[in-house]
């Protein structure tokens, strides 16, 4: 069996933030949305329905811990939350906030490209508020 690996396209569009139990957490490097990735640590799952009922049921815990901190670290009205995998196949959750007027709304943010990179220290900073807050809560 091989090893969970993240995908280059998610690794080189986000900034990791840490590990719950099952999810690899990373924050996606658009300045414009406050968007998380949960990537669960199982090689080989495309599909959400592929995770057994309990890593199924961990996942859907993990996406309420990352809206928690992401809602405690960045301001939004409305949380969305996606498993599409058009593009990377590899399964990951958006947990997404979003807010009217935001610079996608009211459509999917992924069509709104390119991506508008945050600065380093942007993203260290809120990468380290939702490390904190993610930790605290798991």
């Amino acid at each position: 069996m091989s090893e969970f690996a993240v995908d280059p396209r998610i690794l080189a569009d986000s900034v990791a933030v840490g590990d719950l139990a099952l999810c690899h957490v990373r924050l996606m490097d658009d300045a414009r949305f406050p968007w998380l990735l949960l990537l669960p640590r199982r090689a080989g799952l495309t599909e959400l329905t592929d995770l057994p009922a309990p890593d199924l049921a961990r996942a859907m815990e993990e996406v309420r811990l990352a809206a928690d901190a992401l809602k405690a670290a960045l301001p939004f009205a409305k949380l969305n939350v996606a498993a599409i995998g058009n593009v990377v196949s590899q399964l990951h959750i958006h947990v997404i906030g979003r807010s009217p007027g935001d610079a996608a709304w009211p459509d999917p943010v992924w069509t709104y490209r390119p991506r508008q990179p945050r600065t380093e220290g942007e993203s260290a900073r809120i990468a380290g508020l939702l490390r904190r807050s993610i930790g605290s809560a798991a």
